[in-house]
């Protein structure tokens, strides 16, 4: 039973944690502006060479729809891509889990005989 608790404990308290975590940036960061790396880098080459940065090539879904990519298709398109990775990534992570469960099964029948 007094373990039981202790977990509960710490369960609200990374709760507590993890909600601070997620507000203190709000009221600490008020009034800041946030760019994207391609502003970033855009910027950097435009004060290097003094001249505004032209992109060497357009987007192959761009050229093939004549114009710019709306932002929801092109989040779109970034969260499936995400999803794939994050797909691939747990597959094998479930794959080595597996793996170090099958040999420890292994092991313990070793063991038994």
């Amino acid at each position: 039973m007094e373990k039981k608790k202790s977990r509960k404990g710490l369960v609200v308290l990374l709760l507590i944690l993890a909600v601070l975590i997620a507000v203190i940036p709000f009221f600490a960061l008020k009034g800041a502006e946030f760019g994207g790396s391609d502003d970033a880098g855009s910027q950097m080459v435009e004060e290097i060479q003094g001249e505004a940065y032209k992109p060497w090539f357009t987007p192959i879904l761009e050229s093939y729809l004549g114009g710019e990519i709306p932002g929801e298709i092109e989040s779109l398109i970034f969260c499936v891509q995400t999803g794939i990775g994050v797909g691939i990534l747990a597959f094998f992570m479930g794959r080595f889990y597996e793996r170090s469960k099958w040999r420890k099964d292994e092991e313990t029948d070793a063991e038994q005989k």
